[in-house]
């Protein structure tokens, strides 16, 4: 039991750096591409959003062979590599002289990119089907807490200069890489790895493969329209927000570090306490019901006060994610969990093209001269 509470110890903290070096850039990134192609905001998110999609993109094309990989030698060595690539990524975005500076970089933290899929699948290795909806929650508040110090981090730096961010998160991702490389333990024991099944290894096929779990198809139906919905606030957040209020980096990295506190009380406190009191399906229900009003009320406010307002619907449906997640890996055996969060990833990664696509397009041609 106490081996177990550290790997969940040590896993959170590794999702936490990691996450905190997301949230660093967030707020800087349009101020970024602006200095970078001499652009307007319009044209500044379509930047955005081809970043955004190609890293998605190329975790399509590689997650499930990470995936793979992770169930035949260890979490840990995928784990790594992950850490190691998206810290030269952000050290590449600091330097960047032009434009395709960054979709380098992008391309190559998205090729590695199975931090998530492989921490997932490492949770899923050390829970019991009793623990894994607190245990994935618990994760889920390493990115709401990685979204209350990173984007402030960010904003407050961003204003100094809009490239030091990038910097302070590629020495965090990198030092986070030490953290495992040292304590980080292995999740899979010898005995419970499988031989390679190099069908599994292309994009899509662990998705097809999904159906041989008995009513695990609507449940991942349901976790993909959740995504895509859910790539429209880091996708134009700092967009909208620039544009309709006026906002500083800094403001940003405020509004962005109140969703991380919502989110991590959410999915760090309330699934636990929830999930054993009403089940899974009602939590589920509620959660993706405050988190769609939640969205609809940020695109009507007319104030900036009243964005803060509404985080607290948005953040609370946060209870919905993990405790879905859980449902899902409830469905497939331990052998396969690295197979299956390789596939979610997968899946993940198609929202995370679309849905930026469809957002960052409506919002620039809404802020165009060719708007009517």
């Amino acid at each position: 039991m106490g081996n177990k509470k550290t790997a969940l110890t040590f896993i959170f903290i590794t999702m936490l750096v990691d996450m905190i070096g997301i949230g660093i850039i967030i707020p800087v990134l349009p101020s970024l591409i602006q200095e970078i192609s001499g652009e307007g905001l319009d044209r500044a998110v379509i930047y955005g959003m081809w970043l955004l999609s190609l890293f998605a993109a190329m975790q399509f094309l590689f997650a499930p062979l990470l995936g793979e990989l992770s169930d035949k030698y260890g979490r840990r060595p995928l784990l790594l590599a992950s850490l190691f690539m998206l810290s030269i990524d952000y050290l590449i975005h600091a330097l960047a002289p032009t434009i395709l500076w960054l979709f380098i970089g992008r391309i190559m933290a998205g090729i590695t990119g199975a931090s998530h899929s492989v921490a997932t699948a490492y949770v899923a290795d050390i829970s019991t089907a009793e623990d894994k909806a607190k245990n994935f929650g618990i994760i889920g508040a390493a990115f709401g807490l990685g979204f209350i110090i990173g984007p402030a981090i960010g904003g407050i730096f961003g204003e100094i200069d809009v490239r030091l961010p990038f910097y302070i998160a590629a020495g965090l991702t990198f030092a986070n890489f030490l953290l495992g490389l040292f304590f980080v333990p292995e999740s899979l024991p010898p005995e419970k790895r499988r031989p390679l099944v190099y069908q599994k290894m292309l994009p899509g096929v662990s998705l097809v493969s999904l159906k041989k779990y008995q009513g695990i198809l609507g449940l991942v139906f349901a976790f993909f329209l959740a995504h895509i919905a859910g790539q429209s606030l880091p996708s134009t957040w700092s967009y909208y927000t620039i544009e309709k209020f006026g906002w500083s980096e800094a403001e940003i990295g405020y509004s962005l570090m109140a969703v991380g506190i919502m989110v991590s009380i959410a999915q760090g406190f309330l699934v636990g306490k929830l999930v054993p009191i009403y089940g899974q399906k009602k939590v589920i229900l509620v959660g993706f019901s405050l988190w769609s009003i939640g969205m609809a009320l940020f695109g009507m406010a007319s104030e900036s006060w009243m964005l803060y307002a509404f985080i607290i619907p948005y953040s609370l449906g946060g209870v919905a994610g993990p405790t879905l997640q859980s449902l899902v890996s409830n469905q497939v055996p331990d052998n396969e969990q690295g197979n299956l969060q390789g596939a979610l990833t997968g899946l993940v990664s198609i929202t995370a093209i679309i849905g930026p696509i469809l957002a960052s397009t409506v919002f620039s041609f809404a802020i165009s001269d060719s708007s009517p």
